[in-house]
């Protein structure tokens, strides 16, 4: 399996496609609904779909039909992912923005907080959970005494759905 970091038009994904045929999935890491959906548009039902830019772009990819999607929330707390994709699937669009409110978007807030916080925040989070994660290497920044406060709220936050 090849994995590229690419940002096509939906005409290059629909080439790519037809050229090679052993192609099963296309996973966005964008981001871009506007243009997933363009690529969706162009080809249709020929790969499987993969949201890959997030837990914080659930309600946008439920949106355009897409029901896999990578989660960095599953690494700790598998159980708010599956919600997050119950509720999603459900149409229930009340209840899928209360859990990004209350849980996933806070938990991204503080992922943009510095660059590079996106593993400092999961490797803390770990830590905190007594899992093997570790400090994270330089060049990534370890995280603000006040941002570790902040990931134990949110830990605590989510003991609901912890393993």
């Amino acid at each position: 399996m090849y994995i590229i970091s690419v940002n096509p038009s939906a005409a290059w994904v629909e080439q790519l496609a037809a050229r090679v045929p052993t192609l099963a999935c296309w996973k966005d890491g964008q981001g871009d609904l506007r243009r997933y959906q363009q690529i969706i548009n162009r080809v249709g039902d020929r790969l499987h779909w993969i949201g890959g830019a997030g837990d914080d772009c659930v309600p946008g990819y439920y949106s355009i039909n897409i029901r896999t999607y990578t989660s960095s929330i599953a690494a700790v707390a598998p159980k708010l992912s599956l919600k997050l994709h119950e509720t999603a699937s459900a149409g229930d669009s009340a209840a899928l923005m209360r859990l990004m409110n209350t849980y996933v978007i806070p938990f991204y807030e503080l992922r943009a907080r510095r660059k590079g916080y996106e593993v400092s925040v999961m490797k803390e989070m770990m830590n905190v959970l007594g899992f093997a994660a570790g400090p994270v290497r330089p060049p990534l920044p370890q995280l603000r005494p006040e941002d570790v406060d902040q990931v134990k709220a949110i830990v605590e936050r989510w003991k609901p759905f912890l393993l």
